[in-house]
């Protein structure tokens, strides 16, 4: 029997119209008013709209006498979800707890879809029921296998048509031992009201801390998870996925084939086979050697995160005023242009002295180019000036647009090889990947699954985990991709990571901030510069929604002890407390931590989705971005004829493998999920439904926009289309 203390907090949470109403007697007048003093003011108002009060002594009128509470365990619908395993379930009170029962009998056993009931009948009064514990245990003679727990469901009748809900929605191992749940009431640390509660979210991180540790991944760079095998993340943490498909077949034929290619008829006939249904590779291939186009690609190619405006030279670009008069708009001299912010630098200095990698056992190599640029009146970004070198000396020419056309071209290739290094590690795996990973270790390890930001971050972030376990254990690995075919080989690559990882700085990462600080944010054909910023500002108001359901002030982010060891986390363990790089230590503002949040969440999708899944259509024609260069870059003018050209290129076997990697890199999987659509159980009801409706509305009004935009354009920027960009880092 409950008693009249578990009735109160039953009945504030089990719909109180299924109490039968009770003339109660005198004595147990004093245990209900007993049982308000103990309660908070909220929770007595709560009570006293639950009950009929009668008297100026406060007697209630509806309570409920019981024998037990009834409990239902329900298995997730999947085929896989079920188990042969033996359940444990016990109710942990207020009080105390009640001793664990079987739900099922020997002959039965947790079927996918199914579930089972029983009724718990303590033998003393364990108060308001605070956890469900749930315990997994082997049957002898049968597999060990997953138990995949929707939800727990606790009612104090039979007759009660609705019941107050402890959601599990995930996987359970003999091997975690005790799993506890709660109900699904979101709250922040400050706002709970039972140290039983608030013991059990130091448990939940403590246990989460012991599995995922930090490790660093190379000297000086992004920390990240201590795991080398997926299977050791676990099946909460993993994800399968299904794979387009897509046709490497006629690339696989070449992989042994070590040796140059033959003409650029060769190459035309690779492309002509993998890249006829591909329309953007086609218009690169027909343009590649074009100025317009070289431009166009540095704001809307694969790698649009890396040119930037000047109003002055860097010291180490040899270049004069004299030497460009004749590449800028009519009368106009370099310093008025400087002055007008139509120039433009892509500056790979970040590649300087990187040992190069060696391929098929011939030596490759790397330039760190300065590249000169101008926006000129006709609405083209055009290269101007090349510098192959990060320091100038008469073994380091400056290439112009009037030198012959080999010298020309083949002075863009360097430039288009350095980005693909620069594009691959730093654009690509570092900010987007490894940043991902970073916020999301941090988010296990700081943020209790109660808390409301570990919900709204974990779809954006979870797939990090495995995706760069993988990446790690195969491309990035001996053997891989970038040990067998790429100029950055895998003895350069920490070198490169920590110098992109010391010049990281959190305003870049921040759209509004990094396309302002550009000067990108008003160029009418910076196609990533406006979507990218109309994302963030979609992003921006549905993070700040749910920052504010349960933020009132910035007092209260102030005083969350859980969020600031969550930022300090990341700052500390994760960016290695670079203080230079301008990334927070702790939050001061609502505003400060909103911008934080939408940060992640665009990093994690929009900025991977423009970075990752435009690559193949831009490298499938090789010569437009080779992963290699096979001869020195030329320390004079005049040194190449046209047929020379192809000497430089990388062989066909490393040809052939990068764009086998890129091609799977570059396609969505067919279960993908879109941004901000979410399957995880808490976004489908109240406030949190509401705000994912506006968020889709938003997204759905830009991808319109995108469309009707692109459908007007000989080249299209459809990368971050709402509809193309994945919730998270997935590839």
């Amino acid at each position: 029997m409950l008693s009249f203390e578990i009735a109160l907090g039953r009945c504030n949470n089990l719909h109180k119209a299924h109490i039968t109403q009770l003339v109660i007697t005198e004595a147990l007048v004093l245990s209900t008013a007993h049982a308000f003093q103990n309660c908070t003011q909220t929770q007595h108002t709560e009570y006293q709209h639950c009950f009929t009060v009668h008297t100026d002594k406060c007697i209630v009128c509806e309570v409920i006498q019981m024998e037990g509470i009834y409990v239902t365990i329900r298995t997730s619908l999947d085929p896989l979800s079920g188990s042969y395993n033996i359940l444990w379930v016990s109710l942990v009170g207020s009080q105390c707890e009640s001793p664990p029962v079987r739900p099922l009998t020997d002959a039965q056993c947790l079927l996918p879809g199914s579930s089972c009931s029983v009724l718990i009948k303590p033998d003393k009064e364990i108060g308001t029921v605070v956890l469900v514990r749930l315990r997994l245990e082997a049957r002898p003679g049968f597999p060990n296998l997953d138990w995949h727990c929707l939800d727990v469901q606790l009612k104090l009748s039979t007759e009660d048509t609705e019941a107050e809900c402890f959601p599990c929605h995930r996987w359970i191992r003999t091997a975690d031992g005790d799993v506890e749940l709660r109900n699904n009431r979101v709250c922040l640390l400050n706002c709970e009201s039972l140290q039983i509660l608030r013991e059990h979210r130091a448990r939940d991180v403590q246990n989460k801390q012991k599995h995922i540790r930090w490790r660093t991944f190379v000297e000086g760079g992004l920390r990240c998870i201590d795991m080398s095998s997926v299977h050791a993340l676990g099946p909460n943490l993993g994800f399968s996925r299904q794979s387009p498909g897509v046709n490497v077949h006629y690339l696989r034929g070449f992989t042994d084939r070590a040796e140059p290619w033959s003409s650029l008829k060769e190459l035309e006939m690779l492309f002509i086979q993998n890249g006829k249904d591909n329309k953007v590779a086609k218009y690169v291939q027909a343009h590649w050697k074009e100025d317009a186009f070289f431009g166009y690609q540095c704001l809307n190619g694969c790698n649009p995160l890396l040119i930037k405006k000047i109003h002055c030279l860097p010291p180490n670009l040899a270049v004069t005023s004299e030497m460009l008069k004749d590449f800028l708009s009519g009368d106009s001299s370099l310093e008025q242009e400087l002055e007008k912010g139509t120039i433009y630098l892509l500056d790979y200095g970040v590649l300087d002295q990187i040992p190069a990698n060696v391929i098929n056992g011939k030596q490759s190599y790397l330039a760190a180019p300065l590249c000169l640029l101008h926006y000129n009146h006709h609405g083209e970004m055009k290269p101007i000036a090349i510098q192959l070198q990060k320091t100038a000396g008469t073994k380091n020419p400056v290439f112009l647009p009037s030198d012959s056309a080999p010298d020309w071209l083949l002075a863009k290739i360097w430039v288009r090889n350095a980005d693909f290094q620069v594009h691959q590690l730093l654009s690509h795996f570092l900010r987007s990947h490894l940043i991902g990973e970073v916020c999301c270790i941090a988010t296990l390890r700081k943020l209790p699954e109660i808390h409301p930001l570990h919900q709204l971050l974990m779809p954006h972030l979870k797939n990090s985990l495995q995706i760069n376990i993988q990446a790690r254990g195969s491309l990035l690995a001996a053997n891989g991709v970038f040990d067998k075919a790429v100029a950055c080989g895998v003895k350069a690559m920490p070198l490169l990571l920590a110098r992109g990882t010391d010049q990281l700085h959190y305003s870049s990462l921040c759209v509004p901030e990094d396309l302002k600080e550009r000067g990108l944010d008003k160029l009418p054909n910076c196609y990533y510069a406006q979507d990218a910023l109309r994302l963030w500002n979609a992003l921006y108001r549905f993070v700040s929604g749910w920052v504010e359901l349960y933020y009132h002030d910035d007092k209260e982010v102030q005083s969350d002890s859980e969020l600031q060891s969550w930022i300090q986390e990341i700052y500390m363990e994760g960016f290695l407390g670079f203080t230079h790089t301008g990334f927070p230590q702790s939050f001061q503002t609502t505003a400060e931590l909103i911008k934080y949040i939408t940060m992640v969440i665009f990093t994690c999708s929009a900025l991977h989705s423009a970075v990752n899944f435009s690559q193949v259509d831009f490298n499938l024609w090789m010569p437009n971005s080779p992963a290699a260069m096979i001869r020195p870059p030329p320390q004079v003018k005049g040194s190449v004829t046209e047929e020379d050209l192809l000497s430089f290129l990388p062989d066909v076997n490393s040809t052939c493998s990068v764009l086998i990697v890129l091609s799977l890199l570059a396609q969505p999987a067919l279960d993908y999920v879109p941004l901000c659509q979410y399957r995880e159980w808490y976004f489908k009801s109240g406030d949190l439904h509401r705000l994912v409706k506006m968020a889709q509305q938003d997204l759905r009004a830009i991808a319109d926009n995108i469309i009707k935009r692109n459908s007007k354009l000989e080249l299209g920027y459809p990368y971050l289309c709402p509809n193309n960009i994945e919730n998270s880092v997935a590839i």
